[in-house]
């Protein structure tokens, strides 16, 4: 569990900083909240076509193995962008290149390491270890936040790629020390041994779709599932349309530049990051669905708000304050998936409502995007309470909370 936290700690801080390098650098070459619409088009482009079955095969592959397949594929593309980066030879089409490449690898890694942090924590410390994860992952987003916004004028989109790339390699070396061997989660788990028959193409091809259809399957007759998923779903589409905003608020609104930009992304972790401290205490009183509709319910009120707000220093606290709101809501809702939905199945339920947002994303991202560039950027940010206030309504929603039982008499498909 440390190898894990630690990983994501240092990851986040690398991804953090390469993420809002380049949404500020395509801003300032293009001077269009356009082109961070194609940046979150991109984004999601890959989801809609490895979220649909890339379930399956966290499912029935080794969760820890793929996590080392992705974090070295996203690393030597990181790499080879900062190489150009520093030549003075990268251009606009690089950064979308990479952006795709990346948050396809993104897509994939982050249900695994759900499914990983699920298969390897006992029962009864789910909240305590979505919590710690959380401020691993807030926790180096912050760090990043602060570094890029003080930084990006001195050592450049380059260097900064190259930072990223580092945090790769010791996530990949931490992830690689968390436990050794193959290890497969399956319901009934069989031995693998040298002269084990091998499944015809076919076979495998037909078996690989029943698993996918299953995975779908097993969500029918289950409300509070459902509900809870939605929000899930609509919390992610919301959280990353934001990055079309954020930039152009500092730029365009509050005439901070890359330094307001930092401290808003330094704000948003610092508000997660401290989460943790009272996050198990709230779910543990209010149960986690109330907690997650609390969290996003601050969300909604909050990117009302802000653009209303005269001061950078209300603007930053108002971000603290939309971090905190995030913490507890992922902590909540991640903690009772973990609790309802049996471990063979978590890839598969993870991906249909991982899907679910980024089909969400692919629409808020232009739609909100063209907003703030033609319309409004205070309508665009309303937008997207808009999208959390549904969140909020759909975590909340008054059904029979049976998430104990639901996973003792979950059972296999016909």
């Amino acid at each position: 569990m440390r190898w894990i936290f630690t990983a994501n700690l240092v990851s986040m801080i690398g991804s953090g900083m390469n993420a809002a390098a380049v949404f500020w650098h395509v801003l300032q070459i293009t001077h269009s909240e356009m082109s961070l619409g194609k940046l979150l088009l991109l984004q999601t482009i890959p989801a809609l076509f490895l979220l649909p079955f890339s379930g399956v095969v966290i499912d029935r592959e080794d969760r820890r193995h793929m996590i080392l397949m992705l974090d070295f594929a996203r690393g030597s593309i990181t790499l080879a962008v900062a190489i150009l980066a520093l030549r003075g030879q990268v251009q606009t089409w690089h950064l979308y290149a990479m952006f795709t490449l990346v948050s396809a690898g993104f897509w994939m890694f982050w249900p695994a390491m759900n499914a990983l942090l699920q298969e390897v924590t006992p029962p009864e410390q789910y909240v305590q270890s979505n919590n710690f994860l959380m401020a691993s992952f807030q926790g180096g987003w912050l760090i990043a936040g602060a570094l890029v916004g003080f930084v990006y004028d001195h050592i450049g989109l380059g260097w900064i790629l190259v930072i990223d790339f580092s945090t790769y390699v010791i996530s990949f070396l931490c992830y690689y020390n968390v436990r050794k061997g193959r290890h497969v989660v399956g319901r009934h788990p069989q031995p693998e041994t040298a002269g084990a028959a091998t499944i015809p193409p076919e076979e495998s091809w037909k078996k690989y779709f029943h698993e996918l259809a299953e995975g779908v399957r097993y969500l029918k007759g289950k409300p509070h599932l459902q509900l809870l998923g939605t929000g899930w779903a609509l919390f992610i589409g919301a959280m990353l349309t934001q990055g079309a905003v954020t930039a152009p608020l500092s730029d365009r609104i509050m005439h901070a530049g890359a330094v307001g930009y930092g401290w808003f992304n330094g704000g948003w972790g610092v508000g997660a990051f401290t989460s943790a401290l009272y996050s198990p205490w709230l779910i543990q009183r209010l149960r986690a669905h109330r907690s997650a509709g609390i969290g996003l319910g601050v969300l909604s009120v909050c990117l009302v708000l802000l653009p209303y707000s005269q001061f950078l220093a209300v603007a930053v606290l108002i971000y603290v304050i939309m971090g905190s709101g995030r913490g507890v809501t992922h902590t909540a809702i991640a903690s009772e998936m973990m609790e309802i939905v049996p471990k063979h199945f978590m890839g598969r339920v993870q991906n249909t409502f991982y899907f679910g947002g980024t089909i969400l994303q692919l629409f808020l991202g232009i739609g909100v995007a063209t907003i703030a560039h033609r319309v409004s950027l205070t309508l665009a940010f309303a937008c997207i309470g808009g999208i959390y206030a549904l969140a909020c309504a759909a975590a909340m929603w008054p059904v029979e909370r049976r998430a104990r039982t639901l996973q003792a008499t979950a059972t296999e498909p016909t």
